[in-house]
């Protein structure tokens, strides 16, 4: 599962020059992406050239009767994607490029409560997560501007992120990435691409509590937990 992420360390001037965003979006950090927010994202114009795109977080199928559904389609499972309903035709011809630095997975110790964790690559790049997208309007409702979302790829996890949780988003590989737009990649080789980050390309480490809130987009997100209190003196 992908449920939070972040865009939090790239220069935005360093982010335009790695991915083709161009000078009309605006770029901001983000240390807490939420489903529901807007994202930034790059999708393949009419003429195939990549540009800058901000996208809803949630997909909202084409044939959808309330937006409300894209709550539940943050995310499109690898293995399901060409034949669910709900993605199959944004597999087939709307595909996108979530842009991140980082993605947020929660352990549950035997114990009880949560630690939050932020997984990111090992050389500490931005990076783009395999997305679709779809644009919805109300039905019978051509007047009115679409709404525009996008859903993240999620596949197995290698094995640092598997003690954490059984899924994880899709990092393409930056060499991937015009293949994940081209509308004529075959679907074959579109799930060839659906893999988890390699292990080894992998890093990890605790964060605090700050992230638990899903309305809080502040740097201290990224602070480490806060020192765990010593126990009280005892006489004996």
């Amino acid at each position: 599962m992908c449920g939070r992420y972040t865009l939090a360390r790239p220069d935005p001037d360093d982010l335009r020059a790695r991915f083709a965003i161009g000078a009309e979006v605006v770029v901001r950090r983000r240390f807490n992406v939420a489903p529901g927010d807007d994202v930034l994202t790059v999708v393949a114009g009419r003429d195939g050239t990549p540009r800058g795109q901000v996208l809803r977080w949630g997909l909202v199928p084409r044939w959808a009767t309330d937006p409300k559904a894209g709550a539940r389609m943050i995310n499109a499972r690898a293995e399901t994607i060409a034949t669910r309903p709900a993605f199959r035709d944004a597999f087939a011809v709307r595909r996108c490029l979530v842009l991140a630095d980082g993605f947020y997975e929660w352990e549950r110790p035997i114990g009880g409560g949560k630690r939050a964790w932020w997984i990111t690559r090992a050389d500490g790049q931005p990076f783009a997560f395999a997305g679709v997208w779809s644009a919805w309007r109300p039905p019978e409702r051509d007047d009115v501007e679409p709404l525009v979302t996008c859903a993240i790829v999620t596949t197995a996890p290698n094995a640092r992120v598997a003690a954490l949780h059984d899924r994880m988003p899709v990092i393409l590989p930056p060499a991937a990435e015009d293949a994940w737009l081209d509308p004529s990649t075959t679907a074959r080789a579109l799930h060839g691409l659906l893999a988890p980050l390699p292990e080894a390309q992998t890093a990890a480490r605790r964060v605090g509590s700050a992230v638990d809130d899903a309305r809080h987009d502040e740097r201290d997100c990224l602070d480490p937990p806060a020192p765990a209190p010593e126990p009280a003196p005892t006489l004996f």
